[in-house]
């Protein structure tokens, strides 16, 4: 997937001329979307988040650009023409570089698949970088509609989970992937519209046929004690959780294909062993 972007960036046209010619971006999100598209040289710098590879699906890419830490001293003297950011990313830092004249674009969380055309659109668009973004909603289009699960396929259960029991339900990008991908959603049955505590007890007794783990961090954390428990071992069909890490559904970019299709994959490994 990101090799593909990484080949529409690279045969991308030069920055156009009225287009931002100095751009840095402080959230982690914004980070992506204009790796994606930016033309060479347009994008000067991006939040240190992006080369952490727990949180970024584009870290190997993040290596070639200068990180920030989202202060708004450090942004404002890399006289930055435009400066991408997140609604809840460093507001102090977005307000200052506003006071001071730097336009600053925000976006908001991206909690549908609906929404990632239109946050591709509003990056590329600030960026200049408008074809791009049309080739980039294509593909994604293209690969969601190619992953589409039939009308009258029977569900499966799966549950997200992650450290202190918090799981996530509809109203969240991830809650979405898994429905996209041919699954019912044991958090949102459970009552969790967007994210919350699913207590172990409760996600035993709804006996789910897959849980996809959070991805364990670096070190131990007594929070991450709950994603060992042999409870959830137990749970199941015995088909393997798809290899997904949480940075292929944090952002609303294309990654999230990524997750859809290991999602699918299992779920018709599901299927298979059940048959």
């Amino acid at each position: 997937m990101l090799a593909g972007l990484a080949l529409v960036a690279g045969l991308a046209q030069p920055v156009a001329a009225d287009a931002p010619r100095r751009v840095v971006s402080i959230n982690l999100c914004t980070d992506q979307l204009a790796m994606m598209m930016a033309a060479p040289g347009q994008l000067v710098s991006v939040s240190n988040l992006a080369a952490d590879p727990y949180s970024s699906a584009m870290a190997k890419e993040a290596e070639a650009y200068p990180v920030n830490h989202g202060l708004a001293e450090e942004v404002f003297l890399m006289r930055p023409d435009l400066v991408l950011a997140g609604r809840y990313t460093a507001k102090a830092t977005v307000d200052l570089l506003e006071r001071l004249g730097v336009p600053v674009v925000t976006l908001e969380p991206a909690r549908s698949l609906s929404e990632i055309p239109d946050h591709i659109r509003i990056v590329g668009g600030a960026i200049g970088r408008e074809a791009e973004a049309e080739a980039l909603v294509a593909r994604f289009e293209a690969d969601l509609a190619a992953l589409s699960v039939p009308e009258d396929q029977v569900l499966p259960l799966a549950a997200l989970y992650y450290a202190n029991g918090y799981s996530l339900g509809s109203n969240s990008l991830a809650g979405q992937v898994l429905e996209a991908a041919g699954y019912r959603n044991a958090a949102a049955e459970a009552g969790l519209a967007g994210g919350g505590n699913l207590p172990l007890e409760v996600l035993i007794m709804a006996m789910p046929d897959l849980v996809v783990r959070g991805t364990p961090y670096p070190g131990r954390s007594r929070s991450e004690d709950i994603l060992t428990h042999p409870a959830l071992d137990a749970l199941g069909q015995g088909v393997a959780a798809p290899d997904l890490s949480d940075n292929d559904w944090i952002c609303g970019t294309p990654q999230v294909i990524h997750a859809l299709r290991g999602l699918v994959d299992t779920r018709k490994a599901l299927e298979k062993a059940g048959s």
